[in-house]
């Protein structure tokens, strides 16, 4: 691996579902010499593309999991993580993000700004990424890269620069003008290998001039150099435009944009080209970790090779050789034998094989220094441990985990499906943090949860492949949630008396709806209470927001306060503060008005515009609420508000009422109160459940 970090790149590929993601992945890889024969995702032979190594990716022509690779470019070290583009599996994306140090973020040049373009780029401000654009399908009808760089302004917020002209565009495009060097490139040769370099042709120069002043007018803030040679009217030096374009790019304060066509292999090399010269290497970003030895105080890493070791892992997988963990090295070395130290539960391990990821293909390394990502076999860990030497103890910043908002209940057929599914369960939800599972203790039945139909759906699919465990899925369900709507007053006493020392608490006090999940405020005075009892109310009070009275569904947004109370000198425990809270919780608690809360999508649908009707009348059969349309070119893009427990089965409906030319995307929004129809019809199936037990 390069040890001068200048020339290392850590690099992800981000964008809406079906933008072209995977396929620049497998190009960039054939550029580079990493692979002899481009494969397509959807490949005729079923082959798929390199970087969907899963049986199930190919199949659906989708990315489920990220992949991680590296290449060299221009005797650059380039680490690239393919990410998926379907919200289901947004954890990935966000792990991925917050190893890496720059980003792609692809755009198609006909739908442009998606709602999962959106996503994504929180997610990069989340972690404070850099990216350039890259406008992908300017080959396909309609494209229009301009109108998408004004997108990334009006959408996205991006100060976006078109660094890039396209030479003609849909079936007419050939390449594209550098408007740094002035200079057009084509591609030619089979795969677009051969990058030959021409001048302007004259029926464009004239825009090109144009553009490349704007452009040189939009860089220009970020060098004093460069806005002196422009005041001066002097000739300007690319170097002197590229640096500034990093200069922005790297703060954050500007995108660039390229153009091309990945599927018909033109200009994807430029876009190498600006990965190296915009992008930043592990040297121009500032990594933080907590020092648990000094009261949490944040320290700066340094990606120096002689410091104390800090490595993340932030991504588990179990292979055929056992448990591989992804990690990204921030200080120091990693070496083949190094005893290391997980900082969550402090237990020492021993790095074993070290290893460098191509894809499902593997390369033992000897070491993975500062700066790179990599693999070790054999460690036993969870995703978003921190690794560090023995001479320090930090710990990084957690990863973002999304709570998981649907859930279903899987049987297993038989004895054997029965232990093959617990092992499955075992591996899944250990290398994912946003699939859950867990028994109900009444109906004795195996519920998992997790982001999306799709993401339940490819686990059980899994769980039948890589497990040979065939179990039968039971009806979906919505993760509700209750809530109170009033404040309510509550003075409990709890008084037991069995022979020998017995049990006595009182606690007062009011519960309140508020913001946070649960909220518990000591207000009391006098000791009328002993200080020693305090955590028993709380851990008491807390207890039982896993089941709430009305319904036993989960209940959040509750503050509680206690500002009186009473203690007997000796039969005063904890135990008997705890009861006593139990108690005062439930008499206050349907005295305070309590509701059942569902969680409501951000629905957005992509149609033909002659059926753009239809599938508005789609939503409001399923209580939705339209929030705007807009039409792009021959596609409507319908944004909307829509309960989940009426999304079920809805990419079936819509194919059928759109000839399949439709589709959709969905990720949680928000929580909201169920009208009083729908909460009754709850209870009722509550009670139905209750009866069949």
């Amino acid at each position: 691996m390069i040890r001068d970090l200048e020339r290392v790149r850590n690099i992800g590929i981000s964008a809406h579902i079906d933008s072209g993601k995977t396929t620049l992945t497998e190009r960039i890889l054939f550029y580079t010499d990493k692979i002899h024969k481009i494969n397509e995702v959807r490949g005729k032979d079923g082959t798929g593309a390199i970087m969907d190594s899963m049986e199930l990716e190919k199949e659906r022509g989708i990315t489920i999991a990220s992949a991680a690779t590296y290449c060299e470019w221009n005797k650059h070290n380039i680490n690239i993580i393919d990410t998926p583009g379907h919200v289901d599996f947004t954890v990935e994306v966000e792990r991925s993000l917050r190893v890496l140090d720059g980003v792609v973020l692809i755009l198609c040049s006909v739908s442009g700004v998606q709602s999962q373009s959106i996503t994504v780029d929180q997610q990069m401000k989340r972690y404070k990424v850099p990216c350039i654009a890259y406008v992908n399908k300017c080959d396909r009808s309609g494209a229009n890269p301009v109108k998408v760089s004004q997108q990334l302004k009006d959408k996205l917020g991006h100060n976006s620069v078109m660094m890039q002209l396209p030479i003609g565009l849909e079936d007419k495009h050939e390449g594209v003008i550098d408007l740094v060097a002035m200079k057009a490139y084509f591609f030619e040769g089979e795969n677009g290998e051969e990058v030959v370099t021409k001048d302007i042709p004259d029926d464009m120069m004239e825009d090109a001039e144009i553009a490349r002043e704007e452009m040189i007018d939009a860089v220009s803030l970020y060098s004093d150099d460069l806005t002196d040679a422009i005041l001066e009217e002097k000739e300007i030096p690319e170097e002197l435009i590229m640096q500034a374009v990093r200069t922005g790019t790297i703060a954050r304060q500007m995108t660039p944009v390229f153009l091309g066509s990945a599927y018909k292999n033109k200009a994807v090399q430029p876009m190498m080209d600006a990965v190296i010269n915009y992008l930043p290497s592990p040297l121009d970003i500032e990594n933080e970790a907590i020092d648990l030895d000094n009261n949490e105080e944040t320290v700066i890493l340094e990606s120096s090779f002689d410091k104390p070791t800090v490595a993340l892992a932030f991504k588990l997988e179990d292979g055929q050789y056992g448990q591989l963990t992804y990690i990204r090295v921030y200080q120091g070395c990693i070496n083949k034998g190094d005893t290391l130290i997980n900082s969550r539960d402090g237990k020492k391990m021993k790095a074993g094989r070290l290893i460098r990821m191509h894809s499902a293909q593997m390369e033992e390394v000897e070491a993975i220094p500062a700066g790179h990502i990599g693999a070790m076999f054999g460690v036993d860990c969870a995703s978003g441990d921190t690794f560090v030497s023995s001479k320090i103890n930090y710990t990084m910043m957690a990863m973002h985990v999304m709570e998981p908002v649907i859930s279903l209940s899987i049987v297993p057929k038989d004895n054997k499906a029965q232990i093959n599914m617990s092992k499955a369960l075992n591996r899944f939800t250990k290398e994912d943090p946003t699939f859950r599972t867990y028994v109900d203790h009444e109906t004795g039945d195996t519920i998992i949860q997790g982001m999306g139909e799709l993401h339940l759906e490819v686990y059980v699919e899994r769980m039948k492949r890589e497990y040979d465990a065939e179990v039968e899925t039971g009806q979906p369900r919505v993760a509700y949630r209750e809530t109170i709507t009033r404040k309510a007053l509550f003075n409990y006493t709890h008084k037991k008396q069995t022979g020998g020392a017995g049990q006595y608490g009182r606690v007062a006090g009011f519960v309140e709806p508020c913001e946070e999940e649960f909220e518990f405020v000591n207000k009391i005075t006098g000791g009328r209470i002993p200080t020693q009892y305090i955590p028993a109310c709380e851990k008491g009070f807390k207890g039982c927001m896993d089941k709430g009275p009305k319904l036993e569904f989960p209940v959040t947004g509750i503050k509680i306060t206690i500002d009186d109370g009473a203690y007997h000198a000796v039969d005063s425990s904890e135990m008997a503060f705890q009861s006593a809270a139990r108690g005062a919780f439930l008499e206050a608690y349907l005295k305070a008005k309590p509701v059942i809360k569902e969680p409501i999508m951000k629905v957005v649908i992509e149609t033909p515009n002659e059926f753009q009707g239809g599938c508005m009348g789609l939503i409001n059969q399923r209580r939705g609420i339209i929030q705007g349309s807009q039409e792009e070119g021959v596609m409507s893009v319908i944004e909307s508000q829509v309960p989940l427990s009426d999304m079920f089965g809805f990419s079936t409906v819509l194919r059928s009422a759109t000839q399949g030319k439709a589709q959709f995307t969905m990720e949680f929004s928000t929580y909201k109160q169920v009208p009083q129809s729908v909460s009754e019809e709850i209870a009722r199936k509550k009670q139905e459940e209750k009866k069949e037990k």
